[in-house]
């Protein structure tokens, strides 16, 4: 593990590659950075190695807060790469912010709809054309796991690692729940946004650590794309490389967190957790 001063940039600056950065989307990146900054403090281990810089990566993170993309954005601008996002449909197809994150260079998933074959197909696209890293969130929803553990998830992330050939680097976050209340999927009017705004004031005020870890790039050189049984292989592998990261940013909570959401439901499960080992086992 590469450890990262928590407040200060490195030395030796980079900076970020401009050749597909949309320049909204550097601008946007800018501003993340201010918001981030406010909400608490960054806390940045790991780093992509110079040698992936430029080819096809996905970087495939865990999902615990409302707050992870910009926490996420800004964990990367801090190693010096600007990554494009996976976006459900609805965010593409919302005024105001819509635009912004179509101009951004953004991807479109549409999960549930006959076009998702679509969608993956310009996603593998998108990656053989190098340039960006793509970060996506394979759980497709914040983990409504009671430990925030990561959930199952689909294979979808998988598949489109082997279809491309991208590289895939396991992202673990960890300190974005306590920034911002999971809240309401679906508010009907202003009341239904005040646990938002409210747990992210207060959090300006605590300043939780934001963790984000950078891990070594899952080994998927054995799978193939097409061959019966290694998505599955290569899903496992990557969700299992993003909890293994998970439990040093959160030693002291190795089962449930400390900081209790009431907003936040526990229906969901993890199968990882489990695969992983106790806490005093792993990487003995």
């Amino acid at each position: 593990m590469v450890a990262r001063n928590a407040d200060a940039e490195p030395s030796t600056r980079r900076t970020l590659p401009a050749v597909s950065t949309p320049l909204l989307w550097r601008a946007l990146i800018k501003v993340n950075r201010v918001v981030v900054g406010l909400t608490g403090r960054l806390e940045v281990t790991g780093d992509i190695p110079a040698s992936l810089r430029g080819r096809p990566l996905l970087l495939a993170s865990n999902h615990i807060g409302n707050l992870d993309p910009l926490v996420l954005v800004a964990a990367c601008r801090r190693i010096h790469v600007a990554p494009r996002f996976m976006l459900a449909g609805g965010l593409l197809d919302a005024p105001v912010v819509g635009p912004l994150f179509k101009g951004s260079g953004h991807l479109r998933v549409d999960r549930r709809s006959a076009n998702a074959g679509e969608a993956m197909q310009r996603s593998v696209e998108a990656l053989q054309r190098g340039g960006d890293p793509i970060a996506v969130y394979p759980e497709g929803r914040i983990s409504l796991d009671p430990g925030m553990w990561p959930e199952r998830a689909k294979t979808g992330v998988a598949r489109i690692a082997l279809s491309s050939g991208a590289v895939v680097v396991p992202v673990s976050q960890w300190g974005a729940h306590e920034a911002m209340h999971w809240g309401n999927l679906h508010p009907t009017g202003w009341r239904d946004f005040l646990p938002y705004l409210t747990s992210w004031l207060r959090s300006i005020r605590t300043r939780p650590a934001l963790k984000v870890h950078f891990g070594s790039p899952v080994d998927l050189a054995d799978l193939e794309d097409g061959k019966a049984g290694d998505a599955r292989r290569a899903h496992e592998r990557i969700m299992t490389a993003i909890t293994t990261g998970l439990v040093p940013l959160r030693p002291d909570e190795p089962d449930l967190p400390k900081f209790h959401d009431p907003t936040r439901p526990t229906t969901g499960s993890s199968p990882w957790r489990a695969l992983i080992g106790p806490p005093g086992e792993i990487g003995a």
